[in-house]
């Protein structure tokens, strides 16, 4: 800085020269050879860190990784408990043939998560995803949701917002019409998402409990799969974040059961519990045979709340698309 004052400036500058001063407090040559130049200074610094940096990085103290290491091993052992109590001694492939699961590297909101599953395998009768059972092993209740595919679905593929109370791995595990089972998972850093305190946005979730959008992503496709947004608005409380506003804990309240159908046949059907962020929100596919019939949706709550609503196709088609 320029209100900097060296008491012995190098031979050739001046204590006036505000473009390299030089100070008794880091710049002496540490052979003794006398006083270096601001500019040599930085170089040496340079080539000290480039020098000592991958020593630092391989020692135990400062391994990379290391601590997130140990907190995937966290998850890991929280995942065993859990694995025998659900899954028993069945084989669970893990080599992703079947599912490909992605998350961010750090979560920006540990409360709204944003999770996406597809499917590796197409969704025919003889072999298709009939359910993907999804965890987080840290969370205080790990399970996020049972989902239910069939042929009608098209495609076993989803994609959500959850929460996520600690570094954690995000698991998604495919049980085949077959009765295989095959798994992927993600690390996710992220602290806190059960815990966090509602935002300002959860009275109108209240005040609008249970309204229900559909809407139509893409070009629509007679006879293809067809991707679908629906959003259901509900607070989808934890029961462990206290109320600003009161200082009281809310108990758990959330959507814990929903079923989208499309002409009398199941597209999606769900079971769910409060790791689904605020308003839960889905996109997922259908198979339309054309731009008639409609999409029904029957939803519950855990105060057995029902939400029922209806979407005729048409509506939900880009304006000017016929029937096809």
């Amino acid at each position: 800085p320029d209100s900097l004052t060296c008491t012995e400036p190098a031979q050739g500058l001046t204590n006036e020269d505000s473009g390299a001063r030089l100070c008794k407090a880091g710049l002496r040559d540490s052979l003794g050879n006398g006083w270096i130049t601001v500019e040599e200074f930085a170089m040496r610094t340079v080539r000290f860190l480039l020098l000592a940096l991958p020593m630092l990085w391989a020692s135990p103290l400062y391994a990379a990784g290391d601590g997130q290491s140990r907190r995937e091993q966290a998850s890991e052992q929280a995942w065993e408990q859990l694995r025998s109590g659900l899954f028993g001694e069945r084989e669970i492939d893990a080599t992703g043939t079947v599912l490909s699961l992605k998350a961010p590297f750090r979560a920006e909101d540990a409360s709204a998560v944003p999770i996406s599953v597809r499917a590796l395998i197409p969704q025919v009768t003889e072999r298709y995803v009939q359910t993907i059972h999804m965890y987080v092993d840290k969370n205080p209740v790990p399970l996020v949701g049972l989902f239910d595919f069939t042929p009608t679905s098209g495609k076993a593929d989803l994609a959500i917002r959850i929460r996520v109370n600690d570094f954690s791995f995000v698991r998604a595990i495919a049980e085949l019409n077959t009765g295989e089972l095959h798994m992927t998972k993600v690390f996710v850093r992220s602290m806190g998402g059960c815990s966090a305190p509602p935002g300002a946005s959860i009275q109108a979730s209240i005040k609008h409990l249970g309204d229900t959008r559909m809407r139509l992503l893409g070009e629509f496709r007679p006879g293809e799969p067809n991707l679908l947004q629906m959003r259901i608005r509900h607070p989808n409380i934890t029961g462990m974040a206290l109320d600003p506003r009161t200082n009281a804990m809310p108990p758990a309240y959330f959507v814990s059961a929903f079923e989208v159908s499309y002409a009398g046949r199941s597209v999606l059907k769900a079971r769910t519990t409060f790791s689904i962020s605020q308003d839960p929100s889905y996109r997922f596919f259908f198979v339309p045979e054309n731009a008639e019939g409609s999409l029904q949706v029957r939803a519950m709550d855990t105060r057995q709340h029902e939400f029922v609503s209806e979407h005729p196709l048409a509506q939900l088609l880009p304006t000017g698309h016929g029937k096809g």
